[in-house]
């Protein structure tokens, strides 16, 4: 019985101690989503971006769309089900860049039904670094092959549409308006799960009751 109170214990103070990493965390993207943009990292940066450190980063590119290598990725967002339109981003000197311009419905999925928003030339975006998604989504995994996109999974994407230097993210543009309508960007959805206060109050009550149980225990036995 007092080992299950230690081991209770424990796994209480771990909680609190996941409890204050992610509120660290939740603070410190907080930061980066609302910081001024900072230029995206070259190539030579791609191998030290980590979530920890880059995930949600306000950044912006330069660079030119590959308008005909844009790639529909399923969404279900507050507007509804629908697409991400992906397309990749030609940089001078930051590699090729995936871009989620934003969501389109389902009747805007062929591109020709929102030309208007098709950008041509030399363009800036503004948004946030998101890492890749790999595999596919739950229970779902990508089709390359089918074009069935469930995730956002940066080198498949890159692999199927034959773009090569790609960076290992790719970037939520914001909610600057694209000419149309669509697609509509600045929907990203910054939540963190955090029920590390639940879960050790849990570990603290369950150590308090074989405590207590513990000390019955002891009780009857000297009372007998």
């Amino acid at each position: 019985m007092a080992g299950l109170v230690l081991v209770f214990l424990s796994l209480g103070t771990w909680q609190v101690q996941r409890l204050f990493w992610k509120l660290d965390l939740i603070a410190r993207v907080d930061a980066r989503v609302h910081a001024e943009p900072v230029i995206v990292p070259t190539p030579a940066d791609w191998p030290r971006i980590t979530v920890e450190s880059d995930e949600y980063r306000h950044v912006t590119a330069t660079g030119t769309f590959l308008n005909d290598r844009e790639t529909l990725v399923q969404a279900v967002t507050d507007l509804g089900p629908g697409f991400w339109v992906l397309t990749p981003l030609q940089t001078a000197d930051r590699g090729t860049i995936l871009i989620n311009r934003g969501f389109v419905p389902a009747e805007k999925r062929e591109a020709a039904s929102r030309a208007a928003g098709e950008i041509n030339g030399e363009t800036k975006v503004t948004g946030l670094l998101r890492l890749t998604e790999p595999g596919g989504g739950f229970l779902r995994a990508n089709d390359p092959a089918g074009n069935r996109w469930y995730s956002r999974d940066v080198a498949a994407i890159a692999a199927a549409r034959g773009v090569a230097n790609i960076a290992p993210y790719f970037i939520d543009a914001d909610k600057t308006p694209n000419a149309g309508g669509y697609p509509v960007g600045g929907l990203t959805v910054v939540t963190f799960r955090n029920s590390h206060l639940v879960y050790a109050l849990t570990w603290y009550a369950l150590a308090a009751m074989s405590a207590g149980a513990f000390v019955y225990l002891l009780r009857q036995r000297r009372s007998a």
